[in-house]
């Protein structure tokens, strides 16, 4: 049986769901938005130039999970995907998801964004499996804490690995991984048939040179 693998931001989505949640507390005022925008900016840029420390963003982005109580939270969540993310969503993705699904392919969304936000989104999408960062909850409330490796770069591979075992599958089956960002060089290396998906110019050429496959869910 086949797995489908697919990032999230920026491939199967025309943006960056967890660039867009700062970008919507901001506008609603739940957050200081002078100030958390510049510092999202900051961490957006250093994500694009590969150099991101995964914690230190991780620390800034749970913060709003752990001032606020989940209730609230979620009610704001149904907002923001009505408002920034369900008018993002790719009509070719919805497409490339469904051919794997014809197929009867496993398919799984793999994101270093967290599950808070991206839950949701794979359910929208059809896409019954997720493996997203894990912010640690105690007595109901998000502590602004990580629960174990964060999806990211070499951590995709770890993760992946943790839930193949615990689904009694293995990568040496046919396997698709899809993806926009360099960042997932080091998983597109271990599928069968990686793809870049408008990729950024890291990734293109490296695609190029590696003769891998890029496609367009935009165009």
């Amino acid at each position: 049986m086949g797995l489908a693998i697919f990032d999230l931001d920026n491939t199967l989505i025309g943006g960056d769901s967890d660039y867009l949640w700062n970008l919507f507390l901001a506008e609603l005022e739940i957050v200081d938005g002078t100030h958390r925008m510049a510092k999202n900016d900051v961490f957006y840029q250093q994500y694009l130039e590969g150099i991101l420390d995964i914690y230190e963003f991780l620390t800034f982005q749970f913060e709003p999970l752990k001032n606020h109580p989940v209730s609230q939270l979620t009610t704001w969540r149904s907002q923001y995907i009505k408002e920034k993310i369900q008018p993002i969503i790719l009509p070719k993705a919805l497409e490339l998801i469904n051919f794997h699904q014809r197929q009867g392919h496993i398919l799984l969304i793999i994101t270093a964004t967290n599950r808070f936000i991206t839950q949701p989104i794979a359910e929208i999408l059809g896409v019954k499996h997720l493996i997203a960062t894990e912010p640690e909850m105690q007595d109901g409330c998000y502590t602004g804490r990580v629960v174990g490796t964060p999806s990211y770069r070499e951590g995709k591979i770890t993760r992946l690995n943790e839930w193949l075992a615990t689904q009694h599958l293995s990568l040496n089956n046919p396997s698709w991984f899809y993806s926009d960002s360099h960042n997932d060089i080091p998983l597109l290396e271990r599928v069968t048939y990686p793809t870049a998906v408008d990729p950024d110019k890291k990734l293109a050429n490296h695609a190029k040179n590696e003769g891998w496959k890029i496609i367009s869910l935009r165009t």
